[in-house]
């Protein structure tokens, strides 16, 4: 995520919900992701879409690549502003309609929201 205080409050609200048992790894760029994802078998990646690089769909969409050929079990979610990124957030929503990512989460979600929903994954 490029705001890493957003990316902190994500973690602290993934790990400290009690209905799940989330362990957060933080990747600090694109390479570190697929890396981890090799590596981990993660159970879901949550990567942030933006308008600017290197957060741009087309981006994110080859990172999900990289995930689902290294690991076909793992969720991959997109989030993304609908407020300050509609265009953006309407591509996205497109994505999921053709099942190219497993859920799409809007920013403006409740931290207990975005605990729930990836739980339920």
């Amino acid at each position: 995520m490029k705001n890493y205080v957003f990316a902190d409050a994500i973690a602290q609200s993934l790990q400290a919900d009690k209905h799940s048992d989330f362990l957060v790894q933080r990747a600090a760029t694109p390479g570190e992701t697929m890396q981890y994802a090799r590596l981990c078998e993660p159970y879901a990646v949550l990567l942030e879409v933006t308008g600017y690089p290197p957060y741009v769909l087309e981006e994110r969409l080859k990172i999900r690549d990289a995930v689902k050929a290294a690991d076909p079990q793992c969720k991959v979610v997109f989030i993304v502003d609908e407020n300050s990124e509609e265009e953006v957030a309407e591509r996205v929503r497109q994505v999921k309609k053709q099942g190219l990512i497993d859920q799409f989460i809007y920013g403006s979600v409740s931290a207990s929201y975005l605990a729930a929903l990836m739980d339920t994954l």
